[in-house]
This record gives C-alpha cells, sequence and structure tokens, in this order.
C-alpha cells in the first residue's frame, strides 16, 4: 500500500485550521474550568455545609459520567429545557469547561490542602477573614504547586475536545473527518491528524516544564 504524501501535503492547510480550532476550544475549556474549579474547590474546603454538599454532588457527577454525554446533554437535551438550538460552538466550550471545572476542583482541593494548616491559623491571627486567608496567602502558594497537574488537564483536555466532533463542531479531528469523506484517504489523513496532535501536546508539556521553574514548583 502506497501512502500518498502529495494528498498529505494538500490536506494540512485545512488540518491545521482545524488544529487551531481544537486550541481555540481547548484554552476556553480551561480558562472556563479554571475559574470554575477555583471556586468549586474552595467550597469543598469551607465550613458552609451546603456549599459543600453542592460542589460534591458537582464534581461526583462529572468526574463519573462521560464526557460525551456531557456534550449529548447540553447540545441536544438542553435545547429541549431553554426552547432554542444551542451553537455547536457554544456547546462545545459549556461542556468542556463542566467537565475541565470538576477535574480542576480537584486539583486545586489537592493544592490548597497541601498548604501546612499553620498558614491558615497565621492568617487568622493577624485579623483576617477565612476568605481573605485563602485568597491573599493560601492560594498564591498553592498556585505554583498545581501548575504541573494543570498542564495535565490542559493536555488531556486538548485531546478529549476532538469529542465534540459528534456535534458536527469543526476542529482537527472533524475537519480530518471531512477530508476522508471526500479523498477515502483514512491512513494519510489520520496520520497527519494524529501528528498535529502530537506536536500540540508536546509543545504543552514544554511550556508547562518551562513554568515549573519559572515557578520552582519541583
Amino acid at each position: 500500500m502506497e501512502i500518498d504524501f502529495g494528498l498529505m501535503v494538500k490536506s494540512l492547510p485545512l488540518l491545521i485550521e482545524g488544529a487551531l480550532i481544537t486550541i481555540e476550544v481547548t484554552a476556553l475549556s480551561v480558562l472556563f474550568g479554571l475559574c470554575i474549579g477555583c471556586v468549586v474547590g474552595i467550597m469543598r474546603l469551607c465550613n458552609v455545609h451546603a456549599l459543600r454538599i453542592i460542589s460534591n454532588v458537582y464534581v461526583d457527577f462529572i468526574r463519573g459520567t462521560p464526557l460525551l454525554v456531557q456534550i449529548f446533554i447540553v447540545y441536544f437535551a438542553l435545547p429541549q429545557i431553554i426552547g432554542h438550538r444551542v451553537d455547536p460552538f457554544v456547546a462545545a466550550i459549556s461542556a468542556c469547561s463542566i467537565n475541565s471545572g470538576a477535574y480542576v476542583a480537584e486539583i486545586f482541593r489537592g493544592g490548597i490542602q497541601s498548604i501546612d494548616r499553620g498558614q491558615m491559623e497565621a492568617g487568622r491571627s493577624l485579623g483576617m477573614t477565612w476568605w481573605q486567608t485563602m485568597r491573599y496567602i493560601i492560594l498564591p502558594q498553592a498556585f505554583k504547586r498545581i501548575i504541573p497537574p494543570l498542564g495535565n488537564e490542559f493536555i488531556a483536555m486538548l485531546k478529549d475536545s476532538s469529542l465534540v466532533s459528534v456535534i458536527g463542531f469543526e476542529e482537527l479531528t472533524r475537519r480530518g473527518q471531512l477530508v476522508i469523506a471526500r479523498t477515502y484517504a483514512s491512513m494519510e489523513i489520520w496520520t497527519c491528524v494524529a501528528i498535529i496532535y502530537l506536536i500540540m501536546t508536546f509543545t504543552v508539556s514544554r511550556l508547562v516544564a518551562v513554568l515549573e521553574k519559572r515557578f520552582d514548583t519541583k
């Protein structure tokens, strides 16, 4: 079986466009997930029982169900509740952000709990409230420690974002499917897609390594 390298080269511009969309979806999803995870992670450790229950239910449900099912819920089930269609881009970002938020929440919780309890006691003894101590003392220290797992979450979401192709959103994987439907060159196109994903994940892992050295997280 001969590989058509000419077709691979011709398909690269379309696939690279899809890769840029994949990066956009991943970056936005992790950014929103970071905001959600920070809040939920703190809720899981606060003294308000109701907030702990809500955050625990959210994390357990999201981590206990597949991302693919969550995408289907947002794109197919949610319109039945709100009464109108959800844009594929909005559905993709929403589902991936909610999914990422649950995992980031656990990352934040672990990072916060890794800080010595004496830091909280010191802040409270200075007259700071629990929230002020968490914001100004605990979180800055915890953030340095959670850079590596956050990098892993970005890489995981970068790959998992391929699942949004099932709702017709044209990221890298979907672009590959469309090219294959036109050319029937499965070997060539999927090889290109795999290589592009590898380049993206390798680049992210190198950037995370640089951040680790920058913040001295080792």
